[in-house]
């Protein structure tokens, strides 16, 4: 083969390479960082095809999308010294990705550091609420401080934060086990409070029953003497009256109340035959 043919397609294939090699592409969802025997050299923001300078800058990529941040969970105290597990996560996006190469170089370095502020902030900010903060309407205040903190730091990172949650907040085992006891005490206690109330309750109304009994049965037992006695008086009238109109008969009828009052229930008397008490029986007619 012809030299000059050959050191063509040499030529030609040294140019390909060297031409593959100034050629990068950015896709829409990187921006670009070049780097020029280590120092940076551009920004590139713009998707396309773009150029370097083959065997001596180099292109690092990083993410343009909102990624997430989700550090290993952690163990804490809060004020009121429960323990509770506390996993927490972060939204945030490079904007500035020469800071991000200066601070991190890596996101999986910069997963490490921040995801440590991110714990830290977290730590801060529940450390000094209880857990009926966490769980109750001062939550969102909590958060904004925890967004807050970690938002000041970002800019070291080149990035922004875009958001800050707390995914999931459980009490320890030993805590959850203390809570249940003091919940179980106190509800023996308010128990305990209940029954006495009614115990006491039951005992006044007892008292007001019995005393209500008291006045009820004096007031029906006067009542009843009253009335025996007006019928007493009645019934003496009554005999008085009979008396005068017929003596015979109120003798005859006084002596028949002395019968069943004395010989009634199986009474025994032993008396003369010829005795008053028998007149009447005596001087029946045959």
């Amino acid at each position: 083969m012809n030299p000059r043919v050959i050191a063509g397609l040499v030529g030609a294939f040294v140019f390909l390479i060297l031409l593959s090699g100034s050629l990068f592409t950015v896709r829409q969802t990187q921006q670009a960082l070049v780097l020029q025997f280590g120092e940076p050299k551009s920004v590139i923001a713009e998707p396309g095809l773009h150029f370097k300078i083959p065997l001596v800058q180099d292109v690092y990529y990083y993410d343009s999308r909102i990624l997430d941040l989700d550090p290993q969970g952690q163990d804490m105290s809060l004020i009121d010294q429960r323990r509770i597990n506390v996993d927490s996560f972060a939204r945030y996006r490079i904007v500035d990705p020469l800071k991000f190469y200066q601070t991190v170089l890596t996101e999986t370095a910069f997963r490490d550091r921040f995801g440590n502020i991110l714990n830290g902030s977290v730590r801060d900010a529940l450390g000094r609420t209880d857990l009926a903060d966490v769980l109750g309407a001062k939550r969102q205040e909590v958060m904004h401080e925890i967004t807050t903190a970690v938002s000041r730091r970002a800019e070291e990172f080149g990035i922004k934060v875009v958001e800050v949650r707390i995914g999931r907040t459980e009490l320890t085992a030993d805590t959850t086990q203390a809570t249940y006891n003091r919940m179980r005490s106190d509800r023996m206690a308010e128990a305990a409070d209940f029954r006495g109330r009614g115990q006491e309750q039951k005992s006044r109304i007892e008292a007001d029953a019995d005393r209500e009994r008291t006045i009820i049965l004096a007031e029906a037992e006067k009542e009843a003497q009253t009335l025996l006695g007006e019928g007493q008086a009645e019934s003496r009238k009554i005999l008085n009256q009979a008396q005068g109109k017929d003596a015979e008969f109120y003798g005859f009828f006084r002596s028949m109340e002395a019968y069943r009052g004395s010989l009634g229930d199986g009474t025994t008397m032993v008396l003369s035959p010829n005795s008053d008490f028998f007149r009447y029986f005596n001087n029946l007619p045959r």
